[in-house]
């Protein structure tokens, strides 16, 4: 029977039969004041317990207090509930395309991913958990706003244009239409996800060309310079970008830190090939990290 998680101090994530832990057993991003303003930025969780657990630990040695998750909490993977769960414990968090998938007609799915949000519905609707567990899961997920806007920040799913669906790729630096209409709606910085794919994005003006630099080729960091830029954080659940391990920003200032996090992903993959309803090639991609 599956029971609402609990955490406890770094390294002990875990499920528990009974009562929360008073405060002071939280992790650090899950109390009182840390590390100044710098915030945690997650994305694309798609009910990877395994990486999630693996990028609060990361979260938590860093002494960071408030984490940011510009949502798909669910879909593809093995452990919705679970996920959902814990990203409530986040300051914010987005509702992303899957989310919304789960508790509407999913569009624009292909095949396999509507088989998995269909099943991921499931697991939400029918858990042997009270009523009231499964009726706050839903609550949570209803109730997630699309974007927000923090001191010229500006935080969405897919794009400052279409916060749900739309995909800001690396190869659209060269559409220079969309990129024109999408910066336009950006005041400073914007973050997504929604690809997969880390990194920024960077309006060259009076030029009107546009950059994209992956964390390699920033050797991790980027420092923002006033020129208006998108940053896309990566994807804990299910990287596309050649490597398999979880991947989240830290936002420090000025400063933005991409981390890359190991995590069991042999277990992920093992849950999702023992579910019928998700296809196999969605524990084979966590491998390679595509």
């Amino acid at each position: 029977m599956t029971r609402p998680l609990t955490l406890f101090p770094r390294g002990s994530y875990t499920h528990a039969n009974g009562k929360h832990p008073d405060r002071a057993g939280f992790p650090r991003w899950a109390r009182g004041p840390g590390r100044g303003n710098v915030k945690a930025i997650i994305s694309d969780i798609h009910s990877n317990y395994e990486a999630l657990v693996a990028v609060l630990e990361d979260i938590d040695k860093q002494g960071v207090t408030e984490i940011y998750c510009l949502g798909d909490v669910v879909g593809y993977g093995p452990n919705p509930r679970e996920c959902v769960d814990l990203v409530q414990r986040c300051k914010m968090v987005l509702l992303g395309n899957h989310d919304q998938g789960a508790m509407f007609d999913p569009e624009g799915f292909n095949q396999p991913a509507e088989r998995a949000i269909f099943w991921t519905r499931s697991q939400l609707e029918t858990s042997s958990e009270p009523r009231t567990v499964r009726e706050a899961r839903w609550e949570f997920l209803a109730e997630r706003p699309r974007t927000h806007r923090e001191n010229g920040l500006l935080f969405v799913h897919g794009s400052a244009r279409n916060p749900l669906n739309e995909y800001v790729f690396p190869e659209d630096i060269y559409n220079l239409r969309k990129m024109e209409r999408i910066f336009s709606l950006v005041e400073k910085t914007c973050f997504q996800g929604h690809t997969h794919v880390p990194g920024v994005f960077i309006e060259q003006l009076p030029e009107d060309v546009y950059q994209f630099k992956g964390p390699e080729e920033v050797e991790y960091v980027y420092q923002l310079d006033g020129r208006k830029t998108l940053c896309n954080v990566g994807s804990v659940g299910q990287p596309r970008d050649g490597d398999w391990r979880a991947c989240y920003i830290l936002l420090d200032g000025d400063v933005i830190r991409f981390r890359r996090v190991e995590y069991d992903v042999d277990t992920t993959v093992q849950k999702i090939y023992a579910i019928p309803e998700l296809e196999n090639f969605l524990g084979e991609r966590l491998r390679d990290g595509r």
